[in-house]
């Protein structure tokens, strides 16, 4: 990455300089890991001083979250599969395979660790917030189709569906099976569905 690329990037100089740095922290996480990344090296690739990198983020925590967060946002796209239960297992199996690549598992576990000073719970809450907004649409098109009662909470769906990923991969660092999200999603149905609807998951497939 050069001058010139950081001058050709959309927005104004602000998001330019961002989006370089962000991208430098990416590319260093994927080559050297967290524990290996250096802010020093990221200004080096992204071609700017690093006392600026420290002025706009504080820490290299707080740098390394924005990054993943960034990333993540990218990785994670919301499924429009037609059914509440489709949409519910491919967005849980793109989460297993994304907690499992260096990047999500980096994620996670810097989440887990890092502190809650002002700036990183900014960061934690605006990604948070954004995945919410978006992976919600699952379950509001879910209670357009009648799959769901109108009074489900979205943002209540998707922490059921998705906490017993990040819980075994930031406490119990067990393995991801291939057929969990499966899994998880036919019990979750059966907690959201009611027992007049029929039988579990019947309306799902």
């Amino acid at each position: 990455m050069n001058d010139s690329d950081v001058r050709r990037r959309p927005g104004g100089r602000a998001a330019r300089v961002r989006a370089a740095v962000i991208e430098a922290t990416n590319e260093l996480l994927r080559d050297q890991g967290l524990t290996g990344l250096k802010v020093s090296e990221v200004a080096r690739r992204a071609q700017v001083n690093e006392t600026s990198i420290f002025r706009r983020w504080g820490t290299r925590e707080n740098l390394v979250i924005d990054a993943l967060l960034a990333d993540a946002a990218e990785q994670l796209p919301v499924p429009d599969s037609g059914t509440l239960r489709g949409d519910l297992i491919a967005y849980a199996a793109s989460l297993a395979k994304y907690l499992t690549s260096p990047a999500g598992n980096a994620l996670d576990r810097t989440l887990a660790s890092a502190g809650d000073d002002p700036i990183t719970q900014q960061l934690r809450d605006q990604y948070w917030d954004a995945r919410y907004a978006q992976s919600g649409q699952i379950a509001e098109r879910a209670v357009k189709r009648g799959e769901l009662p109108e009074a489900t909470d979205p943002r209540f769906v998707l922490e059921m569906l998705v906490a017993p990923l990040h819980f075994r991969i930031v406490l119990t660092r067990e393995p991801l099976e291939p057929d969990l999200p499966v899994r998880i999603v036919d019990a979750l149905l059966r907690g959201l569905v009611s027992a007049a609807d029929g039988p579990p998951g019947s309306r799902f497939s």
